[in-house]
């Protein structure tokens, strides 16, 4: 039974840093994709990162520069460094895993397994 928990959000004023970790259990190996999605208030669930499992990263355009995705396999934890946050980062931030290749391209139902979800606020 593959699980994957969030952990890691909160409230941060504009300019804030928070740090979001992903924990996966029950993968029989790590040659998986893990990536990052959002959902704001009212709108679909989008792209944010993509983290591969020899670690290369892709980035939504809206974060490029902010945020930062990585991967420990030896702990089945994925990491999002958000650092210059803004308002419109407030969302819902999902983790997710899917098995085969990895890109910011694939959307929401390319991918097998999901978090619970942990809240973001970035207030002005």
């Amino acid at each position: 039974q593959v699980q994957l928990v969030e952990s890691g959000g909160g409230s941060v004023q504009t300019g804030g840093s928070l740090r979001l970790s992903c924990a996966a259990s029950g993968m029989t190996d790590t040659s998986y994709c893990m990536a990052w999605f959002r959902q704001p208030p009212g709108r679909e669930r989008e792209r944010v990162a993509t983290v591969g499992h020899n670690g290369y990263t892709e980035y939504t355009d809206s974060v490029k520069g902010r945020f930062t995705i990585s991967r420990d396999n030896t702990l089945n934890t994925m990491y999002l460094q958000m650092n210059s946050l803004k308002p419109e980062d407030t969302a819902m931030y999902y983790c997710a895993a899917r098995f085969g290749g990895c890109s910011i391209i694939y959307g929401a139902t390319l991918y097998n397994f999901w978090g619970q979800g942990t809240q973001i606020t970035v207030s002005s």
